[in-house]
């Protein structure tokens, strides 16, 4: 159930903030996207989720102006020059449910909701800087992150893009508490201690990809992601490992809204 209402979420987020104008089609790419990552924030235990994505299409380039970086993550630059861009972006945050993992118990659940937020970035060469903001805005209030990366991209080939990067993820108190702390009201009906997560960073990152253009309709996406968790976030009693994997791909079909 939490899998359909956040593909219902996240499409229609992406249908709101970028709509086709009346007299001018707009490219998309639909398809499903397939991952498989941590049943939650700091757990040693896996789960498969596969989501159907819908999205206005890019092109393969670093300075297009869409792109798709993840389920918390479709950006569209409303400025874009000279190797800067900044604009909007919209997605989904998973929430958390208590029976996701033993260390849960009595902790209550964490409804996901849609992500609203902005990115900045900044491209010399194949080297791109950026950072981005998302904040849940409906569901729990489980606040904000902010995200710091450095990427780089390269074609191999015309019909392959192979990408890497590094990165840093910072949360606000309302998420720390949310997904790592532990409230005194939670002490009583969990058997954990007190545990108050603050600000700060709560991850370091890699990542890997790469795209292969099948045809001129289809595209592959794959992708895997290292993560550690550090500071208040590795500390809490619900982690049970502080390395967090995942990867997946997405297969994508693009078309034109025109008549």
């Amino acid at each position: 159930m939490r899998t359909v209402l956040s593909a219902v979420a996240f499409l229609s987020a992406s249908a709101t903030v970028f709509p086709a104008g009346a007299d001018q089609p707009l490219a998309v790419q639909a398809g499903i996207a397939v991952q498989v990552s941590p049943a939650y924030e700091g757990s040693r235990d896996y789960q498969l989720l596969a989501i159907p994505v819908v999205f206005p299409a890019g092109g393969n380039d670093l300075d297009d102006r869409v792109q798709f970086r993840g389920l918390d993550h479709l950006q569209f630059a409303l400025i874009s020059t000279s190797g800067f861009q900044f604009g909007p972006l919209v997605g989904y945050r998973f929430g958390r449910d208590q029976d996701d993992g033993r260390l849960l118990h009595g902790l209550g659940d964490i409804d996901g909701g849609v992500v609203g937020g902005a990115f900045a970035s900044y491209r010399i060469g194949a080297i791109r800087a950026s950072v981005s903001y998302h904040h849940q805005l409906t569901g729990d209030d489980t606040g904000g992150v902010v995200k710091f990366g450095l990427d780089t991209r390269h074609r191999l080939s015309p019909t392959l893009v192979v990408t890497g990067g590094l990165g840093a993820t910072w949360a606000d108190d309302d998420y720390m508490q949310s997904f790592f702390g532990v409230s005194a009201t939670q002490a009583l009906t969990s058997g954990h201690a007190v545990h108050l997560a603050e600000a700060g960073i709560k991850d370091v990152n890699l990542n890997i990809g790469s795209e292969l253009q099948l045809s001129p309709q289809w595209m592959l996406r794959i992708n895997g992601r290292y993560a550690r968790l550090v500071g208040d976030a590795s500390d809490s009693s619900v982690v049970e490992s502080r390395d967090q994997w995942s990867g997946g791909f997405a297969l994508t079909y693009q078309f034109s809204t025109a008549p």
